[in-house]
């Protein structure tokens, strides 16, 4: 059984800035909800910001607990609800082939190439002038780069995302690299991230990229397994946790 959590965050207050900054604060904090340690299950987790309203998205394999974090870093004394818990399992028993949602999904977009522009400090201490033997990781920098590396691995992952269903695209669609075709996608939010790593000279850089659109399901058992294991690298870091809405006018 799994559970989806959504925890209110008060981005004003010290430790609340500080989830904003450090995913491995988030880290550390989401790993102490839950009773069962050292945990060895997947836990997945993101960060949602909507017109000033911060909330903590936590997927995990048992019923866990937040009131550190609503004391920490949410409202603790304040009117609402800080803290919703649900069982998972009846979303993921909805998904059958054909089926079309509004998805969101925060990723970090790399790809593995044996000749990059330039190595970072990271890359350059670990490997010196010696090439790895899978090549080395780097980002996609740019918009367009993202979405196709996105729309590319979609198959393996139960699902595709269609064309846009508008004559003109819509604000923030750019074309893929292909061509022309526009897709039920777009980039709504980049995040940079550096973070100290022990034993580097100095900190990792990385980009959490949030996508939303349409996608539609191709393979339910893929996309059950992309969901409850996360999708892309660096699932530590608050990327991977791909979830789906009902379609209305707007992703949600």
């Amino acid at each position: 059984m799994s559970y989806l959590s959504r925890i209110r965050l008060n981005p004003l207050r010290t430790k609340g800035r500080e989830f904003l900054r450090n995913p491995r604060t988030v880290h550390a904090a989401v790993m102490g909800g839950l009773p069962e340690q050292p945990n060895t299950n997947r836990v997945l987790w993101r960060l949602d910001t909507r017109e000033h309203n911060v909330n903590l998205l936590v997927l995990t394999p048992t019923r866990p607990d937040w009131t550190h974090i609503v004391e920490q870093a949410g409202w603790p004394h304040a009117d609402g609800d800080h803290v919703l818990v649900r069982d998972y399992t009846p979303v993921l028993g909805h998904l059958a082939s054909g089926r079309e949602f509004a998805f969101r999904l925060t990723a970090n977009p790399v790809q593995s190439t044996m000749t990059p522009d330039r190595l970072t400090d990271s890359q350059r201490q670990r490997h010196g002038d010696t090439r790895p033997r899978r090549g080395f990781r780097v980002g996609h920098r740019t918009a367009a780069h993202q979405i196709d590396w996105l729309l590319r691995r979609t198959d393996k992952w139960g699902f595709t995302i269609p064309t846009s269903r508008t004559d003109t695209a819509a604000p923030g669609m750019p074309s893929t690299i292909e061509g022309p075709a526009q897709h039920e996608v777009r980039i709504v939010n980049t995040t940079r991230y550096t973070i100290p790593k022990k034993g580097m000279p100095k900190p990792v850089t990385m980009h959490a990229i949030t996508f939303e659109g349409r996608l539609t399901i191709t393979d339910p058992d893929k996309l059950r397994t992309a969901m409850l294991t996360g999708i892309g690298p660096t699932k530590a870091y608050g990327c991977g946790l791909l979830t789906l809405a009902p379609l209305r006018d707007h992703p949600a």
